[in-house]
């Protein structure tokens, strides 16, 4: 009870200076509530979505995805015919079957031609409104569609774009573009997490999405009373056989969840792992915070074991103090990181993904681990001062001599943190010189970790050289105010180290990333120029979806272009030289393909590709396989015939630009693929035969009935590249600015201490003339030169992680190393204002001290 009443009083004595230590706990354990509970609360809303949707048996067509997706190569879902529906509402055990047609692979545009499309990335559904859908859906205004011209759409879509009743919208998809009227709105009964939804009759829908009557996409099946889901799933299979896909609601929604799983855990772990260095940098602010409360409490712990206490009771006191610090800002911070979940669900809703507060899911996990994370990691910040406290001998401590064994401890870290930078140092140059980038990775991430930790660990003693050198360039113009500031943050290179270091994580990871980043854009332009012949790239968002044979069509039609190069995706299944299958897709193209995008040859020719019944292949897959010009596989197409294809030609992969890719003619894979089967465009290249600004405009003006068809030149490619890496670099920033914050609030609690720590000698400072204006400036110039230090080290560890990494992306295509040297000068310099901003507080209240009361400062 003794060491417990005297840690409380300690712990409120000093509670001023424990609030920045419990904001950086805090924010940290707020983060990983937040996380936790953000992506619980999707989880939530996504299983009430599937459930309410799926049906208790769902009959779909061969080739349909696990989760019902309805997109496809063709542009068109796959079908199944009406004679289910009919065989599936006789079988027994089933109370309904009703026959349903949608798909995803489409385009909605106003009348103005604006798409309609979600901007949060969840899917347009087009399809005929149907019993499953009115479960979850209710009409609020107009009417359901019951002709041809007429559509109804979901409610949050005709908020967010402003629509209304006799509005007109045209859906694009693979057969056509099909125009029709807003007839009525219907609302989602569950929560809607961002989709567009687009209803039509039936026969409507069956004609413009599938270009046919008489076929559905599949059949939602209702079992009869008493009837489970397996036993009716057993009756449908036994019914109609093996062709079809028949699937229970748990199953697809099992699928579902499946699907979306791995993009919730790739951002969870994303963001938990940002977190993570959070606590980092947040155990340097913690370790500072201790190690100058013991300091400035030695005489008070010398009359402690003089009296009787023992050190395991020192020890003891120090580590309560930082279990009530760990309990404190950890409960704060599960109750912030519920707010941050909120925000971030206000945010989302923001960008179009609707998640309702009702569905706040808060787990008893997420609390415990907030509390367990924040305790422990507090308590094991603390253990190394408490522990130095400790040792402490009790007339050491009366004499304020410290620890006798500081500078040896020193020394053995210093020793440790050099050994350890070697290692790091060494690793990065076996992963900046391997062969296989598998085998650089290994290298890179334990070179990452050794050199991190080894300048940590050697920090102090990098403190007491960068510091002066710093000094010397940047405080000596201010006179002796300046020397002051040097001198005082070389008085304890170890706590200079510590506050430096938490600010080197952050930037670090900065500076690595803006490296790579940099480097692959430099690299895929550079690629881009060399590689790259065509003078025009359209494509239909970001690629993934094809064109439309229309679009197609409009891109031929338009004149001044000297040729069309097409590119299909052909999925196949190759029989090797030795007997071996490998699922490979095939990229089938125009003759003038080889021009527009240029890959070495390394044996063959390149142009033979397009005589009958012949195709290239990469040098990878030629070496991995033993694969060589003259040399017939065996191609069985996906969605087709079986035949046998001559090897051409070699190219090498060398190369970012199609990399792997092996090629056929467009009109070998039509002899062995039915017309209707056959994959749409991924893109088309395009070369300029007049007036390029003119051209340019022709071919934007084709395409501009489909406003998610884009149309590229060269520049504009580039800058689409940019700006696609600039934002996901933005975003990463905006995580690691939590680290940043954190190392700033270590920062302004090392200077706050300090000036605590100096109290006597400010007041006597003060005496001999110092000025109020002289000792603001004295506290902001060591708090810059300690942000300095921090910086030059962060900046330095990452362009060296980041020139590594480049070295590995290189194998990969991306062989140009660029240094973004505006952003790393901007960092520092930034670095510069962050020390300024630090110093604002622990300057302010120094300078107000009462100077005889500070000269009789104990």
């Amino acid at each position: 009870m003794t060491v417990l009443r005297t840690s409380l009083r300690n712990f409120f004595a000093h509670k001023g200076r424990m609030a920045l230590s419990a904001v950086a706990v805090l924010l940290s354990v707020a983060f990983v509530c937040g996380t936790l509970v953000f992506t619980d609360t999707m989880n939530t809303t996504f299983d009430k979505l599937f459930n309410a949707t799926a049906s208790d048996v769902t009959v779909s067509a061969k080739g349909a995805s696990d989760t019902g997706e309805t997109t496809s190569r063709t542009g068109k879902p796959p079908v199944l015919p009406a004679s289910v529906v009919d065989a599936v509402r006789g079988t027994k055990g089933v109370a309904e079957a009703e026959g349903t047609v949608f798909s995803t692979s489409v385009t909605v545009v106003d009348h103005d031609l604006d798409k309609l499309s979600p901007s949060s990335g969840a899917p347009t559904i087009v399809g005929n409104w149907n019993g499953n859908d009115a479960r979850t859906m209710k009409i609020v205004s107009g009417t359901a569609p019951k002709g041809p011209d007429q559509v109804m759409v979901d409610a949050d879509t005709v908020d967010k774009h402003h629509l209304k009743l006799g509005d007109e919208i045209g859906v694009i998809t693979a057969v056509g573009t099909h125009h029709a009227r807003v007839s009525g709105v219907a609302a989602f009964t569950v929560t809607n997490p961002g989709a567009a939804v687009f209803y039509l009759d039936t026969r409507t829908a069956q004609q413009i999405l599938v270009g046919r009557t008489g076929v559905y996409t599949g059949v939602n099946v209702t079992a009869a009373p008493g009837v489970g889901d397996d036993r009716l799933k057993q009756n449908v299979t036994a019914a109609l056989g093996a062709g079809y896909q028949v699937q229970t609601a748990k199953e697809v929604a099992d699928a579902n969840r499946k699907e979306l799983g791995g993009f919730l855990d790739v951002m969870k772990y994303a963001m938990l792992g940002f977190a993570g260095i959070a606590f980092l940098v947040g155990i340097f602010l913690i370790v500072n915070t201790f190690s100058m409360l013991v300091a400035q409490r030695t005489r008070e712990i010398g009359l402690m074991r003089a009296i009787g206490s023992s050190r395991k009771q020192v020890n003891r006191s120090v580590l309560v103090e930082a279990l009530l610090l760990g309990v404190v800002g950890s409960a704060l911070g599960v109750g912030a990181g519920v707010g941050i979940a909120v925000g971030l669900m206000k945010l989302m809703g923001a960008m179009g993904m609707h998640l309702s507060t009702a569905d706040l899911t808060v787990a008893w996990t997420t609390p415990a681990l907030g509390l367990l994370l924040g305790v422990v990691v507090t308590v094991l910040a603390a253990y190394l001062p408490a522990r130095r406290a400790g040792k402490i001998s009790p007339m050491a401590a009366l004499r304020e001599a410290g620890a006798p064994a500081d500078a040896r401890a020193g020394a053995v870290r210093a020793l440790i943190g050099l050994v350890l930078s070697g290692a790091g140092g060494w690793s990065l140059r076996l992963a900046a010189t391997a062969d296989q980038a598998k085998d650089g990775s290994a290298w890179l991430g334990l070179g990452v970790v050794l050199t991190l930790v080894g300048l940590i660990a050697v920090g102090p003693l990098l403190a007491a050289g960068l510091v002066r050198v710093l000094g010397a360039l940047l405080l000596r113009v201010f006179g002796p105010v300046g020397r002051m500031a040097e001198r005082n943050a070389l008085r304890n290179p170890r706590r200079t180290g510590a506050t430096g270091a938490a600010l080197m994580i952050g930037l670090a990871l900065v500076a690595c990333l803006s490296v790579v980043g940099s480097s692959m854009v430099a690299s895929a332009t550079d690629e881009l120029d060399r590689s790259v012949g065509a003078d025009f790239i359209v494509q239909a968002g970001d690629g993934a979806k094809p064109l439309t044979p229309a679009m197609v069509k409009a891109i031929r039609d338009t004149p001044g272009l000297t040729n069309v190069s097409r590119l299909k995706e052909v999925p196949a299944e190759l029989t090797l030289p030795d007997g071996g299958v490998h699922k490979q897709s095939l990229y089938a193209t125009d003759p003038a393909y080889p021009k527009d995008v240029r890959r070495t040859t390394l044996s063959g020719r390149q142009s033979d590709v397009y005589g009958r019944d012949a195709m290239s292949v990469g040098s990878d897959f030629a070496g991995k396989y033993g694969v060589k010009v003259g040399d017939t596989l065996k191609v069985a197409f996906e969605d087709g015939r079986a035949a046998r294809l001559r090897v051409v030609a070699v190219t090498s992969d060398d190369t970012a630009i199609d990399k792997g890719k092996m090629y056929t003619a467009i009109t070998t894979a039509g002899r062995y693929i039915p017309a209707d089967r056959m994959p749409l465009d991924l893109g088309v290249l395009a070369g300029n035969g007049g007036d390029e600004q003119q051209v340019y405009a022709a071919l934007r003006k084709a395409v501009a009935a489909d406003p998610s068809v884009s149309v590229m030149d060269r520049a504009d490619y580039k800058k689409d590249l940019r700006e696609q890496i600039g934002q996901l670099l933005n975003m990463v920033y905006g995580l690691l600015a939590l680290a940043i914050v954190v190392a700033v609030l270590g920062v302004v609690n090392t200077l706050a201490l300090s000036v605590v720590e100096r109290t006597r000698e400010i007041g006597l400072m003060r005496a001999l003339g110092l000025s109020r204006r002289q000792l603001r400036r004295m506290i902001r110039l060591e708090s810059v030169v300690i942000a300095l230090f921090g910086a030059l080290l962060g900046l330095g560890l990452g362009m060296g992680w980041g020139a590594t990494a480049q070295k590995l992306l290189a194998l990969e295509g991306m062989k140009v190393l660029d240094v973004p040297w505006p952003t790393i000068t901007g960092v520092f310099v930034g670095s510069a204002f962050v020390g300024l901003l630090a110093a604002l507080v622990p300057a302010f209240r120094a300078a107000r001290m009462n100077v005889l009361n500070a000269i009789a400062t104990d």
